[in-house]
């Protein structure tokens, strides 16, 4: 088994056990040491999976007050700890536990994904994620068909086959569940749940041969996930409610699941600057390149290959030259992987925004796969701290993930990337104003300001040159995630400032001694986790942890 297989295998062993999970009356945990602190984590993680009936997961109002009301004690609990003493490492990771509580009292004041959202029921992803964990309010214990190494073992298609098996009855449970009245979420869930439809019959298809048992359950699943979109299909005309969270809620997010010091005011804010450099710098590029022919897209599969794997050399040739990051094994196998394959355009000429913009210039989006270097370094080079080294849960991980992405497009693009690639450094703000532009519909939305078209039509609107359609499915399906996970929207422009206030940070403490390789390697060594938390630990700054914490 691969490693994020295990994770996806932990998880699901979790809702197993969930029935021997610590209550409130059985909570009796030590709270002294770093080591308890440990235990707890991985008590809390048993907790908080969903209970089941018949190895179905439960959300029923009883289920659900049940976790509500033993929630109270796991907060308690943690709040007992007294990490004064300890060294910083391991007070940031009682905090990384802390905003996981925080998260699931998210999940019941405020989102209830299980009664809210139709999407939340979508359990089988065929397709892998780039960061720690898959994006956005996910059932514990999803089946993760990617991870695993293929053929199957016989303990593997054992554990595919149980999910696939339990998907009908999960299905006719949810009709109880789902008695929300946010109708954008409603009527977007029946895209994703359509959508797993099919991936399940493609997944059947490749199966058959291998292990016919696990196509006929993914056969079985498929039909009742068609039968389920169409009951959400008979209930949407009754769906008339407000999907947003609200200013307030979004606010207390970000400063308390994802230790983002700022507010909705401030996210719109600094967005709509980010908005509006983007959309300056890149008149200033054209400008300058007014005289060069327009970029050409790749035209087939030879140049798709060749362009590409010459695209990793130049990335890797690049940050070892420059002196960038210390480079490790995986990195170059981590981006070569990701290559994929030639997409021939679709109807109307386009492939999809991020294809629009790499298949004019193959390097800009290597720089946003730092993703998978990321991940390949969780995998082959995991952190030393359990809390650290297991995905978290929320998308807690958000603003260092996605900012890390989003901004090395346009720091490697300052530190030379692009000096003889003039109209690649006017992708990279096109880049830049796209995120900027959905990440603005994201709060909107939020505030129950713009419907989701309106948000779509917004980011299609301010994102240059026709690239992102509002009807597209790249920005249906990123303006719908947006809207059924708070934060997230943003992440990726907000991110980016937090990694460059960190970098001006570390490098007005270190003066004529700072230097970006070891800055990286710093920030990498660190972990997947908020940002703020990480000046705590790099630069002894702990003003914005005490801001949120209300000190």
């Amino acid at each position: 088994m691969k490693a994020r297989q295990l994770i996806s295998t932990f998880c699901f062993t979790l809702v197993l056990l969930v029935g021997c999970a610590p209550t409130t009356q059985q909570l009796d945990l030590p709270t002294d040491t770093y080591e308890d602190l440990t235990s707890f984590f991985e008590a809390w993680r048993q907790f908080r999976a969903p209970a089941e009936v018949d190895g179905v997961p439960d959300f029923s109002p009883e289920a659900i007050a049940r976790q509500w009301n033993d929630l109270s004690a796991w907060k308690a609990a943690h709040e007992s700890f007294d990490i004064e003493s300890w060294p910083v490492s391991e007070q940031v990771d009682w905090h990384l536990v802390r905003a996981e509580l925080n998260g699931l009292q998210f999940d019941h004041e405020v989102l209830r994904p299980w009664e809210r959202d139709p999407a939340y029921y979508t359990y089988f992803y065929p397709s892998p994620t780039d960061v720690p964990s898959r994006e956005g309010p996910m059932i514990e214990g999803s089946l993760e068909v990617y991870y695993y190494d293929y053929p199957l073992s016989d303990e593997d298609t054992e554990h595919i086959e149980a999910g696939l098996k339990m998907m009908p009855d999960l299905y006719a449970a949810a009709h109880g569940f789902l008695t929300g009245n946010a109708q954008e979420l409603w009527l977007k869930g029946i895209v994703s749940i359509r959508e797993q439809s099919g991936a399940l019959n493609d997944y059947a298809e490749r199966m058959n041969g291998e292990r016919p048992g696990i196509a006929q359950a993914a056969r079985e699943a498929s039909a009742a996930s068609e039968d389920f979109a169409d009951w959400l299909e008979t209930e949407a005309p009754s769906k008339n409610g407000p999907s947003g969270v609200g200013k307030d809620n979004i606010t207390w997010a970000l400063r308390n699941i994802h230790y983002i010091p700022l507010t909705w005011e401030e996210e719109v804010l600094l967005v709509k600057r980010e908005l509006a450099r983007a959309h300056s710098a890149l008149r200033l590029e054209e400008n300058r390149n007014r005289a060069l022919p327009e970029l050409d897209r790749i035209a087939n599969a030879d140049d798709y290959d060749r362009r590409l794997n010459a695209a990793v050399d130049q990335y890797m040739d690049f940050l070892e030259e420059e002196e960038i990051v210390p480079l490790k094994d995986y990195m170059e196998q981590a981006l070569r992987n990701r290559i994929g394959s030639f997409t021939p355009p679709g109807e109307d000429g386009l492939r999809g925004f991020f294809s629009e913009i790499g298949y004019r210039d193959e390097i800009a989006m290597r720089t946003h796969q730092y993703h998978w270097i990321d991940l390949a370094r969780m995998r082959d080079e995991p952190h030393s701290s359990l809390i650290r080294n297991t995905p978290s849960w929320y998308n807690i991980y958000d603003g260092r993930a996605e900012g890390m992405a989003t901004g090395m497009e346009e720091m490697m693009m300052h530190a030379g990337l692009f000096d003889d690639r003039p109209q690649g450094r006017e992708l990279v703000w096109i880049l830049l104003a796209q995120r900027a532009a959905r990440a603005l519909g994201g709060l909107y939305q939020h505030a129950n300001m713009m419907t989701l078209e309106e948000a779509a039509r917004f980011a299609d609107k301010w994102t240059p040159r026709g690239y992102l359609p509002w009807d597209g499915s790249t920005i249906q399906h990123e303006q719908h995630f947006y809207l059924r996970q708070p934060a997230y929207g943003t992440s990726y422009v907000i991110g980016k400032i937090e990694v460059e206030k960190l970098l001006a940070e570390r490098a007005r403490q270190l003066g004529d001694d700072f230097t970006l390789y070891q800055f990286m390697d710093d920030l990498n060594s660190a972990g997947i986790i908020p940002v703020s938390l990480i000046n705590w630990e790099m630069n002894g700054d702990d003003s914005e942890i005490k801001a949120l914490m209300g000190h």
